[in-house]
């Protein structure tokens, strides 16, 4: 039997692991397990959710994953995970989108600037970096965040179960808010600031290095490698095989839209986060809250298949159901206008979707542009979305560009799976999905701009919010 590495997903709604052959790219097995989110004004899990979850995944992969040579973690960004003296979680993990930090966020950015934050983090923070969640912690639960004895990332907590490891990678690492992207280090002038010792932070490994090796007892054999994994954004990068000038846009729970650069990021406006790429550059991304679950809420809500839109009409709707991240509107709530007798159901699921993608195509330019060379290569369309019509023929007539859509799934996994395979022949994990072909799918040309539709999305966000 041949080699098998596995690729984990830890995503905010479930762990997904894949068993995938590390010479072909064949996926072997699938495993799934879903999370519990709390629901109300936190978005919160407790992290032991994923752990269970991971365990439940590789039960269902079987044999795949007891013979396992290697083994890495994708995982979600941001989020706040605060452990004990014996890696126990003090409380539920703050995910990345629960926004009750957007007052500590501006209270940083007030404090230092945010030319200060882009120039030293290449970010400017808001309510979904880390960085924010701790200043939260430590003025709500100060008991809480004295009793740390660790703090991690969703998926340093995963690696260091897997390997025993205390480790995480400067991909994820620059989506805290307290890795330096000028430094490549901590700052520990920041962390002082918020009351944060650096001793409870991981070791930040370069690309290419592992963790170590499985423990005894987890459903997977013990001794594979395990890598550093990163967060879930990068790994995707990873699971494309992305090059500078190919951009990729992730419709899922979040929405996201990412390239990778040779040029480092920073963008003072905050549109564009400068984060660390898995690959050894730099990921340029821009990230909405609402995207497919807020489509889903509204087609829900006017009792609709998510494919039942029409066309025309003059409604416009910002689906900002849990506040935004890209436009910076924490607090924001949903805006439906245009109403008229003869608006259509259709018509109004049809505005969702513009509403949830506009805000992505509209930092598009700006990512493509950190390196300076405008780019017309075909626009990646992946994530739980991408296989939706009404989806890709929105973002074809809003951008204006070629879309291509992936026929691998489960990106994550599957950039996770690369870097795992990585450990074992030596390549970069980026090398090894374009060997895998992991990119390729139908084409679709593209269709004339919608400027009007974009004008009247524009006007409608300047004139409920202030911004465009």
């Amino acid at each position: 039997m041949g080699r098998v590495v596995l690729g984990v997903d830890s995503s905010t709604q479930s762990t997904k692991v894949l068993a995938v052959d590390p010479d072909s790219g064949q996926v072997l097995a699938r495993g799934q397990a879903r999370h519990v989110v709390s629901e109300g004004a936190a978005r919160e899990t407790d992290p032991e959710v994923w752990w269970r979850a991971l365990g439940d995944a590789l039960a269902q992969v079987g044999e795949h994953a007891r013979r396992a040579d290697a083994v890495s973690v994708g995982g979600q960004q941001h989020g706040l995970v605060v452990l004990d003296g014996q890696g126990r979680p003090l409380r539920p993990a703050l995910l990345w989108n629960d926004v009750q930090s957007a007052p500590q966020a501006a209270a940083l950015v007030e404090r230092h600037g945010a030319g200060w934050w882009a120039g030293r983090f290449g970010s400017v923070p808001g309510a979904s970096f880390t960085v924010t969640k701790w200043a939260w912690l430590h003025e709500n639960e100060p008991d809480v965040a004295k009793a740390a004895a660790a703090v991690r990332l969703p998926h340093d907590f995963l690696t260091e179960r897997l390997s025993g490891a205390a480790v995480t990678d400067r991909g994820d690492a620059s989506g805290t808010g307290w890795w330096s992207t000028q430094a490549e280090a901590y700052d520990e002038g920041l962390l002082d600031t918020i009351g944060l010792d650096p001793a409870l932070l991981p070791r930040v490994l370069g690309p290419g290095e592992a963790a170590g090796v499985t423990l005894p007892g987890l459903g997977v054999r013990e001794g594979a490698l395990v890598a550093s994994g990163t967060g879930d954004n990068a790994a995707a990068a990873l699971g494309l095989g992305l090059a500078a000038g190919q951009a990729a846009l992730s419709l899922g729970t979040s929405g996201t839209v990412y390239t990778p650069s040779v040029t480092r990021p920073a963008d003072a406006s905050g549109t564009v986060a400068g984060f660390a790429g898995a690959h050894g550059g730099w990921l340029p991304l821009a990230c909405t809250l609402n995207c497919t679950l807020a489509v889903d809420k509204v087609a829900a809500l006017l009792s609709l298949d998510r494919e039942a839109v029409d066309p025309g009409g003059s409604v416009t709707l910002l689906p900002f159901l849990d506040g935004e991240r890209t436009p910076n509107l924490p607090y924001a709530s949903g805006v439906l206008s245009g109403l008229r007798h003869d608006t259509t159901p259709g018509q109004v699921l049809q505005a969702a979707y513009e509403g949830a993608a506009y805000a992505l195509l509209a930092a598009l330019d700006q990512v493509l542009a950190v390196d300076g060379a405008p780019s017309d290569a075909p626009l990646l369309l992946i994530g739980g979305g991408a296989r939706g019509t009404a989806w890709r023929e929105t973002v074809r007539r809003l951008s204006g560009r070629a879309v291509q859509v992936p026929v691998a799934d489960e990106l994550v996994a599957l950039g996770a799976a690369a870097q795992a395979a990585g450990l074992l022949t030596g390549e970069a994990p980026a090398e090894v999905a374009r060997r895998w072909r992991t990119a390729e799918g139908p084409l679709y040309e593209p269709l004339a701009r919608d400027d009007a539709g974009l004008a009247r999305l524009g006007g409608e966000l300047a004139r409920a919010f202030g911004t465009a």
